[in-house]
């Protein structure tokens, strides 16, 4: 009987399939899933707010990942639309690199002041404060961490998914924030 409601609610259906509402279903669990998903989406952001403060005039961002997920262009509840509004409501600019999804990206943000595409992602890297890394794309998984410091006017990577090993990234000499993983303390792992 469930399923049959609600394969017949469609219409109410996001991107990852029907939601329910106005089924007369109490869907207070996904309802409160919804709203964590939203809540994560804000987490690179509130840690590049800590890292550098509230006002980012004059501070250019890297970002890698602006699909849904990878080896797709879905930008459909991406988290780089949240990531990219809220630092540009901050004064951020910010140079955005995606394997696939770059001409869905030109769509989805149109032109917005303060957001450029790189055609490469080491393009996306030079003289930015940070790197943030938001889909997990293979090609983001094995960087030339040399060039990336040499790139980046702060050797300082925001890792929303992830990716590296944060000894590993810090023996590097980056300094490393990754999500539920702990805090690298400011300037831990800076070569001199």
């Amino acid at each position: 009987m469930v399923n049959h409601v609600l394969s017949q609610r469609c219409e109410d259906a996001g991107p990852h399939g029907p939601r329910g509402h106005d089924t007369g279903i109490d869907l207070r669990v996904l309802t409160a899933v919804e709203a964590a998903n939203e809540t994560q989406k804000r987490v690179l952001v509130d840690k590049v707010v800590a890292r550098f403060s509230e006002d980012l005039q004059g501070r250019r961002f890297a970002l890698w990942g602006l699909a849904f997920k990878p080896d797709t262009d879905d930008m459909r509840e991406a988290p780089s639309q949240v990531i990219v509004h809220e630092l540009l409501r901050r004064g951020a600019a910010i140079r955005a690199y995606d394997p696939v999804a770059m001409d869905e990206a030109r769509r989805v943000f149109g032109d917005l002041p303060g957001l450029s595409f790189a055609s490469h992602q080491a393009d996306a890297l030079r003289d930015a404060d940070a790197l943030l890394i938001v889909t997990e794309w293979r090609a983001f998984k094995s960087p030339d961490f040399e060039q990336m410091r040499a790139l980046l006017k702060q050797p300082l990577i925001f890792d929303g998914r992830n990716l590296f090993n944060p000894a590993l990234v810090r023996s590097l000499g980056l300094e490393y924030h990754a999500i539920g993983r702990g805090e690298t303390p400011r300037g831990a792992g800076l070569a001199g």
